[in-house]
This record gives structure tokens, sequence and C-alpha cells, in this order.
């Protein structure tokens, strides 16, 4: 979950203990949150980024703690597209609209802002497209020096990539808009970019919105032919949340809310899948692997409120928790 704690894009000890803290609690693959792949991808002035060569230093001393603590280190590649430019959620959100704000001019597939009041994305061109497939190989690139071990795509929540998928924020009539082929071509290109970067046996995620919970926009029969093409270029998993191309949607926000589409997903495109959203408690995470519904749980917001929620879990299943060393033999000892 994005932090909003970098300076210019790099990453420090807020980084390191945040992440750290859940593969210290038994977590067994920990993601950085959303990291903008160019300034101009970042949410927010605050958000963490691999857009340039000094980042990975810092990242490279977060994977190790992480590895060493038995979990694996994994990085989501992202760009903001239109949603870019914005403060802070702590500190209003709202749009910056002008450089003397710190803010920049937004990128999306067509002139469409994201909100009434928005000033308007500037639409990419061709050559501009192919600057976007550079930086999220370049940013691959820098997530295998820094010792990632798993990429993620981040192609969802309205996001640049999501927002070329969705017909309600690509009105392009060239060879990136119209059809679905047209409408996912960027993804696919992005990820044939990155697959060509990585080691053949290094998993590739991609998160997608399976649906835009609105009439005429993305959904779960596009994503089942999206995932069906992804699979073929080499994704292993697609990480199925849903919502945010447009601002105050009805979403019906409950426990599993969103595991349906990652059963569908899973069933029909014949690819591994993720579920979240509003997964809580470890019966029923084990739930939703064991009636096959996805391949693994991912937990975000739980994850903030219990950083040792998997070592929990594993004694909630009567297992013994891989504490670390520091903490287990207390642990243990007050069992007892």
């Amino acid at each position: 979950m994005c932090q909003y704690s970098s300076d210019n894009g790099y990453a420090g000890d807020w980084h390191l203990v945040h992440l750290g803290s859940r593969a210290a609690g038994g977590a067994g693959l920990v993601f950085t949150e959303a990291t903008a792949v160019s300034p101009e991808g970042r949410i927010s002035p605050a958000d963490l980024g691999i857009w340039e060569d000094g980042h990975v230093k810092f990242l490279t001393r977060i994977t190790k703690y992480i590895h060493e603590m038995g979990a694996v280190a994994g990085i989501q590649l992202a760009h903001a597209g239109r949603k870019a430019s914005c403060r802070p959620p702590g500190k209003g959100g709202a749009r910056l609209r002008s450089s003397e704000e710190g803010g920049w001019t937004t990128v999306a597939p067509s002139a469409i802002p994201f909100k009434e009041d928005d000033p308007f994305p500037e639409a990419l061109d061709e050559a501009s497209i192919q600057e976007v497939i550079g930086q999220f190989r370049s940013a691959a690139e820098r997530a295998l020096e820094a010792g990632f071990k798993i990429i993620e795509i981040h192609s969802a929540h309205g996001y640049l990539l999501h927002e070329f998928l969705s017909p309600i924020s690509n009105r392009r009539t060239d060879g990136y808009g119209g059809t679905l082929e047209n409408r996912t071509r960027l993804l696919r290109e992005v990820v044939i970019a990155v697959r060509a970067v990585i080691p053949d046996d290094m998993p590739l995620f991609v998160r997608i919105s399976a649906t835009d919970w609105v009439a005429g926009g993305w959904d779960v029969d596009q994503s089942v032919l999206l995932a069906q093409s992804l699979k073929e270029l080499g994704v292993d998993l697609i990480d199925c949340s849903s919502g945010a191309i447009l601002p105050s949607v009805a979403i019906p926000v409950q426990r599993n809310f969103q595991v349906p589409f990652a059963e569908t997903i899973r069933s029909n495109a014949g690819i591994k899948t993720g579920a979240v959203g509003l997964i809580i408690e470890p019966n029923q995470a084990e739930k939703i692997i064991s009636s096959g519904a996805a391949d693994m749980v991912f937990l975000a917001t739980e994850m903030l409120r219990e950083p040792y929620w998997a070592n929990k879990a594993y004694e909630a299943f009567g297992m013994d928790p891989p504490w670390p060393l520091q903490y287990g033999y207390a642990i243990k000892r007050r069992k007892l």
C-alpha cells in the first residue's frame, strides 16, 4: 500500500521498517507499494520510485532484509497516468494544478480528466507510448539489480495501463484504441518488454481491475480474454482487483467481494490468480485457497493493522510460526 514517504522517489528508513516488519511477521511474499517508473508516473510527489539508478541502493538494503527474514521481495511497477500529480492523501489528496504547487502535466490515452474539474491530461502520442514502454523495461532492470525476485505490473485502479484498457478512458482511434486487441496493446507490449529483460524463471504478475463496475466499461469477460493473451506472453499470475477508473462508483464492498473475479479468470483463462479485498481472517484466506478460487491471497489493509498477521495465522492452524530468533525464544518461553 502506498506510503507517501519518499523524497524524489527514494526509499528510506520508513520503507525498511514497514516492509521488513511484514517479512519478520511471517509473510511469504512482501510487495513494495506502487513504484513509479517515471517522475510523471507518481500519484504524488511523495511516491516511491525506480526511474533512476540512485534508487537501487536503498531498495537493495530492503530486499536483503526481507530475504534474511525468509520472505520473498516483490516490486509493483506503476504509472499513475491521469491520476498523477496529487497531494498525498494524508495532506488532503487534492490535485496539484501547477508547477508552483509541485505538480506536473499528467498523461493518458485520451485527453479525458479523471474528475470533471481536473486539468485535462495530455494524450500520449505513439512516440511517448514507446517511452513509457522503455520506462517499464528500465524499471524492471533496476528491480533485478536491487534484488527483487518477483515483479508485478500495475494495470489496475484507473492508472495508466488500466486507462488504456477501459473504453471509458480510452477514446483513441489508432492502434492503441477502439477494439479489445488495440486497447490491450500497450499492456501486452509492456509485458513483452519486461519479460525480455528478466530471467525466464522469474515470476511476472499483472494486477488488473477485473471490472470497472460501470456499464460500457472494462468487465470480467474482457479480463478473461486479456488474461489468456498475457499467459501466452509469459505472465504467471493475474492479481484480481477492481474499480477506480471513475470516482464515486457504487461498489458492493464486503468480505470476499472480489474473490469471484479471481475464480472466474483462473477457471476460464487457465492462469494462476491472486485474490484481494477485505480478506481479514486466516480461515477466510485458507478457504479461498482450498476451494480453488485462487492460487494466492494478498492482504494489504489488514497487514497494516497487524504486521504479524501471518505468524498469528500459523498459530490459528496449530502450526509453529517462523518467528525471528530475536522474538521466538521469548514467545516460546512465555507459552511454557
